[in-house]
């Protein structure tokens, strides 16, 4: 470990004794993350930025402050920033059916059984986190129960991943959906003749195109629940990906009242109105705690849901290769407009076809190495032939730990055994360009970092399995995984010159947990708690 004589050149001394600033964080292990990856003991904060940083004598010699916190030899990390999340669609979900983790669609029935009893009416009844793999005989559901549950009140849950959902027959008619309905990207299960209420990909967008639009209020409610959530795992910075302009203005206002202090990365949704909206200009759209600057791209669906593009038939569904969500001239066309812009290409892609496709327009682009800084989101499964175009054309992969440790249990019988290697391959992907954002996904996973750094470095889940991790060989180190979900998340987002490291200048983002993420066992990882987090030198948690 470097200590922090190793960075003296960091302290910013004043011509001042005793200068007057408005926090001070004192015997502490100050992980800075910066390019040295230096431990400092003090720091300094005024206007919510550091002003010094370095040894105690020497800050709580130089300054003075009305609010001083001992840390009595606690780590004091950078906030921790998730650069891949749906914020949003995390905070609706707080309001809706939670659904993760049921081992049934009977123990799914009785959770929105008793939803509806809490919420009675016509409204929607809307919700997510079923995962068919997790259901003895790992079927997709279909609406029977639910048609006889709710005759008259629609239902729609989405999936896990965002990418199948369960509508019922109510749901249906409103948006009048039909046998024999076909639509590019997405698909309208159909069995025995009639519809299963089983929507793929774009067949989603169909019904919940009919849910009335969100309140002011509903806005403030979902995004203020999120962010309390978020602080109290550790997390200053959210990167969210889809939002439409009327999202961003919700969360503008909300930012201007003080009442949503996270700071927010904004990827706009690849929808024709985001084009025409006024926060897509050549520089983007920023503020002190906003930036817009991305478009979310869809390359393809997800493996789970057999909607992720692969390059050969799947291994358990024969003649069935997953599809692309747009055509390739679509994607093409995307480039095209952003390459003369200050925006990113963030496109999803998980199946090794998807992937191919989204790196050669890319490549076509960008032409070589650049700092455009366009990204993959997920990059989840590379054919061997294809990790050069990430180092050729400077692309990001940006990738989330967990899925690999989520997806574990079964991605071997989706891909076989030789394909997989492939997949969730995060040392060689971090090898491409030698950095790599981390981010989860939330809510397709859960927003706790923690998790993300045991399933980076040991490649294990909450339960502590494989015991001997999951390939290992493309397990992260702590460091790496450290920097992945700071300095390399806060680069990927173009913000690495305000947020991601404690160093002078910067904005004061920084948290303090009670054991050490760089020292604990890993099978004490998820164990270390966040004590305090502070954004722009404002405690929030």
């Amino acid at each position: 470990m470097r200590n922090i004589f190793g960075f003296a050149f960091l302290m910013l001394f004043s011509a001042c004794i005793n200068q007057r600033v408005d926090l001070i964080v004192h015997n502490a292990q100050i992980y800075t993350v910066n390019s040295n990856f230096a431990v400092a003991e003090a720091m300094a904060i005024q206007d919510g930025k550091i002003v010094a940083i370095g040894t105690d004598d020497d800050i709580l010699k130089e300054y003075q402050a009305d609010s001083v916190v001992n840390a009595k030899g606690m780590p004091v990390y950078p906030g921790f920033i998730d650069a891949h999340a749906h914020f949003m669609g995390y905070g609706q979900a707080l309001y809706s059916v939670d659904l993760m983790f049921v081992n049934s669609w009977e123990e799914a029935l009785q959770r929105i059984q008793d939803f509806a009893t809490k919420h009675p009416g016509n409204t929607w009844i809307t919700g997510r986190g079923w995962d068919q793999n997790r259901f003895p005989g790992k079927s997709f559901p279909t609406n029977a129960e639910l048609n006889v549950l709710f005759p008259n009140r629609p239902v729609i849950l989405q999936r896990v991943d965002g990418h199948a959902s369960i509508a019922n027959q109510t749901a249906l008619n409103l948006a009048g959906l039909k046998v024999g309905q076909t639509i590019l990207g997405g698909a309208i299960v159909v069995d025995k003749g009639k519809l299963t209420g089983l929507l793929i990909d774009n067949a989603v967008d169909l019904v919940t195109s009919k849910i009335p639009a969100a309140t002011k209020q509903d806005y403030k409610n979902w995004l203020t629940a999120a962010q309390q959530n978020c602080f109290a795992t550790g997390l200053t910075t959210v990167t969210d990906c889809g939002l439409s302009p009327t999202d961003v203005d919700r969360i503008d206002e909300l930012q201007k009242s003080n009442d949503l202090k996270m700071r927010l990365y904004v990827m706009l949704s690849d929808q024709p109105s985001t084009y025409t909206s006024k926060y897509f200009t050549d520089g983007g759209f920023v503020t002190d705690k906003l930036m817009v600057k991305g478009v979310k791209v869809y390359g393809d669906g997800a493996l789970g849901s057999r909607g992720a593009c692969l390059l050969a038939p799947y291994a358990d569904q024969k003649n069935w290769s997953g599809f692309l969500l747009s055509s390739e001239a679509h994607f093409d066309s995307v480039a095209a407009k952003l390459i003369n812009t200050d925006f990113q290409m963030c496109t999803h892609a998980i199946g090794d076809s998807a992937n191919r496709v989204i790196l050669k327009v890319y490549a076509k682009y960008l032409k070589g190495k650049n700092d455009k800084r366009w990204r993959i989101e997920h990059a989840q499964i590379i054919n061997p032939n294809d990790f050069h175009y990430f180092w050729d054309n400077s692309i990001i992969p940006s990738v989330q730990p967990t899925h690999g440790t989520s997806d574990m249990y079964w991605a071997g019988e989706r891909l076989g055994a030789e394909r997989l290697k492939g997949g969730y391959a995060y040392k060689q992907l971090l090898e491409q360009n030698n950095w790599l954002p981390l981010g989860t996904d939330f809510p397709v996973e859960e927003i706790n970092p923690f998790k993300t750094f045991l399933a980076a470095v040991a490649r294990q889940d909450s339960k502590g399995f494989p015991a001997g991790g999951f390939q290992m060989e493309n397990a992260l180190t702590r460091e790496q995984t450290l920097r992945g979900m700071t300095i390399w998340a806060a680069k990927a987002n173009r913000m690495e010159k305000q947020v991601g490291s404690l160093e002078i200048g910067k904005k004061a983002d920084f948290i303090l947990l009670d054991k050490d993420l760089m020292k604990v066992s890993t099978d004490s990882v998820l164990q270390v708690k966040v004590l305090k987090t502070y954004i722009g030198g404002e405690r929030v948690y």
